[in-house]
């Protein structure tokens, strides 16, 4: 009987070993290709083999593009996305979870409705309204529409329904005002929540390419994703191949280390989460 579980153990993480190399092989062979010279074979088993690494690569990728600023753009973007997202997404979703008010039902499903629309069916008209409001080639452009989502009022809703009643009714006897409820009473209760969500959102804003794209029109004002995603005809399409991947290992690399550093928070969600179930 041990022998048996032994072996389906060695099994199993076998796989998961397996499964893990083919997962991180991309990423690794992208990394070696991005220090290795524009002479060196990048196909093949070759391409693995590194004899002279070097860091020209990334020398020439920062003197085609403005490296710097277009990471303080996503950084600008991603931070105050994530802020906004997650504070306006709990506040809705405290208004529906612990208030009673006229058609709020009908209002809750009107936007757990709205995620069953592609958000690009939305482009044209968000874009019309964003150039009568001046946000085109905007930062901003990126943080406002998506200042609240569906999906976060709805996690947030979720999670805030499950906080007791009494505590509220107990700071509103207090004095406390309502938004004092708010700030003091239900975000440091769902913080596990609020450390999920915002892992999540922090490394969807990142990545975001679609918006970007549509809203900035100066080289300026693009974010990395953009910028990087341009790399091949920057040169009119000759642009070396360990160039564009020395720009793709940029963008890739702080995303995989911000996860690891916030895979913590999200475990914290999901045990405090099933704690309270």
């Amino acid at each position: 009987m041990y022998r048996k579980k032994a072996i389906s153990s060695g099994v199993i993480y076998g796989l998961l070993i397996l499964i893990t190399i083919i997962c991180l092989f991309p990423i690794v062979w992208m990394c070696l290709i991005s220090i290795k010279s524009t002479s060196e074979s990048i196909t093949g088993f070759n391409s693995i083999l590194v004899t002279q690494p070097t860091l020209a690569n990334f020398k020439r990728l920062f003197e085609m593009i403005p490296v710097g600023q277009n990471t303080f753009n996503s950084v600008f973007t991603t931070i105050m996305g994530t802020v906004t997202s997650l504070f306006f997404c709990a506040l809705a979703g405290f208004a529906f979870a612990k208030y009673k008010f006229p058609g709020r039902t009908f209002l809750f499903y009107f936007v757990i409705a709205t995620m069953l629309v592609p958000p690009e069916v939305g482009s044209v008209p968000l874009f019309i309204i964003m150039k009568k409001v001046g946000l085109i080639n905007s930062l901003w452009s990126l943080v406002v529409p998506r200042i609240a989502t569906a999906v976060g009022i709805f996690y947030m809703n979720q999670y805030i329904t499950d906080v007791p009643d009494e505590l509220v009714e107990a700071a509103r006897i207090d004095g406390c005002t309502d938004f004092g409820i708010f700030m003091k009473i239900i975000l440091p209760v769902i913080k596990p929540a609020m450390a999920s969500w915002g892992a999540i959102t922090l490394i969807a804003r990142w990545n975001d390419f679609f918006w970007p794209l549509l809203y900035l029109r100066k080289q300026a004002k693009y974010t990395l994703m953009v910028t990087i995603s341009l790399l091949p005809v920057s040169e009119g399409l000759s642009t070396p191949w360990p160039v564009i991947l020395a720009g793709t290992t940029l963008v890739i690399i702080p995303i995989i280390l911000l996860y690891l550093v916030l895979e913590r928070f999200q475990k914290a969600g999901m045990m405090e989460g099933a704690v309270k179930g």
